[in-house]
């Protein structure tokens, strides 16, 4: 099994650039869990890509639960969800086999694809130095592949599905959007 690094010209995630490229096996077929994830394959399309430290943790089963309860909604808005972790994806397959009572997050509505190079969660800015885990990191990739939006949290604080969702509809508006600006709400001129 074999990870591609992720690369682009320029050398780290930043707004308004290019996203990096990346390539990594992933749960998209649970039977032989040989299927990728690229950044490629959601051309055309939104994409929330999200980090999380480590399966069979406290706060990321909250989190990716959260994001495949509100699957739908994304897809709605043409937009695709990917999480990954620095775990294998064995990891990843055992952690949906495991029932949520025994900490287990169940079937997910989204691939978890494993960066077990770390090189993905490096190029994204989000890679602790330390415990070689990635913090919680969230993207929002336009069609173009171009970075819309990213947020980085400590490892011990949850994401908001809302949040996101809101963020992904003011990026997706194409106007000026206020301060707790929703959906409907008018648009600075």
């Amino acid at each position: 099994m074999t990870q591609a690094a992720a690369s682009n010209q320029y050398p780290f995630a930043k707004v308004g650039l290019p996203a990096p490229s990346f390539k990594m096996v992933s749960t998209k077929n649970m039977d032989t869990l040989e299927e990728y994830v690229s950044l490629e394959h959601y051309r055309g399309k939104w994409l929330v890509f999200f980090f999380w430290p480590f399966d069979f943790t406290f706060v990321c089963p909250t989190e990716i639960i959260a994001f495949s309860d509100s699957y739908e909604q994304f897809k709605e808005l043409d937009c695709e969800i990917v999480g990954a972790s620095v775990d294998s994806v064995y990891t990843h397959r055992a952690w949906t086999q495991t029932p949520r009572d025994q900490n287990g997050i169940g079937e997910i509505k989204f691939p978890m694809a494993s960066d077990f190079s770390k090189e993905v969660a490096q190029a994204y800015g989000v890679l602790d130095d330390e415990t070689k885990a990635a913090h919680r990191g969230l993207f929002i990739i336009d069609p173009e592949g171009i970075l819309r939006y990213q947020v980085v949290t400590d490892m011990n604080v949850g994401r908001s599905v809302d949040e996101t969702l809101r963020i992904l509809q003011a990026l997706q508006s194409g106007g000026l959007c206020p301060v707790n600006w929703k959906p409907g709400d008018k648009l600075l001129k």
